[in-house]
């Protein structure tokens, strides 16, 4: 998955019209949305098991998970702000298709497909390492406490 494309085919976006670009752009959209949603799930999740880690090296992992994922949140923020701004310059030009020049706004419209890409990979490998990192916080954590529990007992 080195090369994550959303569009149908290579030269998309130099062939499509004004149209096409403007559901293709809705599209990523809404996946930021999703995005943006989940993103806040996952700092539920964090925020849930945080406060029963005892261990200061979980701590630790943890702190260091919570900024990344606030990176990522930052980067969802700032690419659904250019997508909203895109659409709104595709509906001007499904009005008037002389408002933008063509080659140039292709471009752009290029290089937030390529943001796009780039934001889902980051986005897929910081989720995948808050849920590795969770589950092994809930096992070693369990672990302590069956130790602390047994130890208390005897």
């Amino acid at each position: 998955m080195k090369d994550f494309r959303i569009r149908p085919k290579d030269n998309y976006i130099n062939e499509a019209s004004w149209e096409q670009l403007y559901v293709l752009t809705e599209h990523w959209k809404s996946d930021l949305v999703f995005y943006h949603k989940d993103l806040r799930f996952l700092h539920l999740l964090i925020d849930k098991y945080f406060m029963w880690i005892s261990n200061k090296e979980n701590i630790d992992m943890v702190y260091d998970i919570e900024m990344n994922l606030l990176e990522v949140d930052k980067q969802c923020a700032l690419l659904l702000a250019k997508v909203n701004s895109h659409l709104h310059h595709l509906a001007e030009l499904v009005d008037d298709p002389l408002t933008y020049v063509s080659p140039k706004f292709r471009e752009e419209h290029q290089l937030i497909e390529d943001e796009m890409a780039d934001f889902v990979k980051v986005f897929r490998n910081n989720r995948k390492e808050i849920f590795k990192v969770t589950e092994y916080m809930i096992d070693k954590e369990k672990m302590v406490q069956q130790l602390d529990f047994t130890h208390t007992k005897n």
